[in-house]
C-alpha cells in the first residue's frame, strides 16, 4: 500500500515517526512524507527512504481564508499522489487534511498527540477548534489518542464516536536505542535536565523559577535546558525575553541537538513541568535511559510517572512545588536514586515500547 504521513513539520516526522516509517516499510508499504519544508526534509528521502512531498502550512492561527486554501492544497496533493491511506498528526492535518481526504475519497487515520494551546486556554479560538474537530472527526477510519483523558474529553464533547477511538502509549520509545548506562553514577554537582521547546505551555517559566529556588537551597546544582526557541504564533518565549532570563545564570541553555540520548545520560534527573501533553516523548526517552523523572500531575505527563516509584509529580504552574520535588530527588541517597531509575526503565519496557505503537498502526492500515 501507499501510506502517507502528514505532519506540521518535517522535523516532527524525523524525530517522532522515523521508527513507524521503518516499520511500515518493513511490512512492504511505500511511505510518503507530506510536511512543510525545513532542514530535515531532505533527510526523510536520503536517510529514511520516504518520498518527500512538500506542502505550505502555517502551524498557528485560525484564518478561515488561509485554512480553506490549506484544505485545497491537501486535496490537490491527495488527488495527485493517490495514497491508499493517510496518517494525520497535529491539529491542522487532523482537521483540514481529514476533510481533504474525505473529499478525495481516501481513508484517514488520525492521531491526537496532545490538545495544544487551543484547549489549555479557553477562548474563541478553542471554541472554533471544537467545532472544527466535531466536523472533521466524523470521517476518519480510526482516531488514536495518547492518553485516556484526551480521549474522554473528545467523547464527552461529542467530537468523535467512541467506536473508532484507540489508545496508544504516546509515540512509544526505542528501548534498544535508549538504554541505561552500564553502571549507576551520580554527578557532583547534581544535574537536572529539561528537554523541550522554549514554549510557555511546556512550563518554562516555572522551570526558571524552580532553578533559582533549587540553586538557592543547594548552591552549585546544575539545571539545564535542551530545546530550540519557537516564537511562532505567540506561544513561544520571545528571544529577547529568554535571553534576559538566562542572565541570572540559574539555567545552562544547551540549544538544540539531534543527540538527545547523550544529554539524557549526562543528567541525574529529567524534568518536564508541562501544562498538558499527549504522552511526552522526552519523558519516555528519559525513562528508557533509566532516569528519575519530575513532571506535572496533568494528562499525558502523569501516565509516565508513578509518584514516589520512578519520580515525583508536582502541581502544574507552580515553580515552588516543582522546586520542592526536584529537591526531593536531589536529597535521595544513591541506592534510592538508582532504584527510581530502574523503575523508569521497567515502565518504559513494559508500557511504552514503540513496537506497541507499530503493531497498532500496522493493524489499522491493514484493516
Amino acid at each position: 500500500m501507499r501510506v502517507a504521513l502528514v505532519i506540521n513539520t518535517s522535523w516532527n516526522i524525523w524525530n517522532f515517526r522515523a521508527g513507524l516509517v521503518r516499520a511500515l516499510q518493513a511490512a512492504g508499504h511505500e511511505v510518503l512524507a507530506i510536511a512543510p519544508p525545513d532542514d530535515y526534509s531532505q533527510r526523510l528521502e536520503t536517510e529514511l527512504g520516504c518520498r518527500y512531498v512538500p506542502i505550505r502550512m502555517e502551524n498557528k492561527g485560525t484564518n478561515p481564508v488561509k485554512d480553506a486554501a490549506l484544505t485545497r492544497r491537501f486535496y490537490q496533493i491527495y488527488r495527485r499522489e493517490r495514497p491508499d491511506v493517510v496518517l494525520h498528526y497535529t491539529i491542522k492535518p487532523n482537521i483540514y487534511g481529514t476533510l481533504a481526504a474525505r473529499l478525495a475519497g481516501i481513508p484517514s487515520i488520525n492521531n491526537v498527540s496532545g490538545l495544544g494551546t487551543v484547549f489549555i486556554v479557553q477562548n474563541l479560538v478553542s471554541r472554533v477548534a471544537l467545532g472544527l474537530y466535531r466536523l472533521a472527526f466524523r470521517f476518519p477510519r480510526k482516531v488514536f489518542f495518547q492518553n485516556d483523558d484526551d480521549r474522554q474529553l473528545f467523547i464527552q464533547h461529542g467530537l468523535v464516536r467512541p467506536v473508532i477511538t484507540g489508545l496508544l502509549p504516546g509515540s512509544g520509545v526505542d528501548v534498544d536505542k535508549f538504554r541505561p548506562a552500564a553502571a549507576f553514577g551520580r554527578n557532583a554537582p547534581f544535574v537536572f535536565l529539561m528537554v523541550a521547546r522554549v514554549l510557555y505551555e511546556k512550563g518554562i517559566v516555572e522551570y526558571f523559577e524552580a532553578a533559582r529556588l533549587v540553586r538557592q537551597a543547594v548552591p552549585g546544582t546544575r539545571v539545564q535546558l535542551l530545546g530550540g526557541l519557537d516564537e511562532a504564533g505567540g506561544v513561544g518565549v520571545p528571544r529577547a525575553v529568554f535571553e534576559g532570563w538566562l542572565h541570572a545564570h540559574d539555567i545552562e541553555y544547551l540549544g538544540r541537538s539531534d543527540d538527545v540520548a547523550t544529554h539524557l545520560h549526562a543528567a541525574d534527573c529529567v524534568v518536564l513541568p508541562s501544562y498538558r501533553e499527549g504522552t511526552p516523548k522526552t519523558l519516555l526517552e528519559a525513562a528508557a535511559c533509566g532516569k528519575p523523572l519530575v513532571t506535572t500531575d496533568v494528562p499525558g505527563c502523569r501516565e509516565v510517572v508513578v509518584d514516589g516509584l520512578n519520580g515525583y509529580r508536582c502541581q502544574v504552574r507552580s515553580g515552588p512545588d516543582l522546586a520542592a520535588k526536584m529537591l526531593a530527588v536531589l536529597a535521595l541517597p544513591d541506592a534510592a536514586l538508582a532504584r527510581m531509575g530502574q523503575a523508569s526503565r521497567a515502565l518504559a519496557e513494559t508500557k511504552f515500547a514503540e513496537q506497541l505503537v507499530f503493531d497498532a498502526y500496522l493493524a489499522a492500515v491493514a484493516d
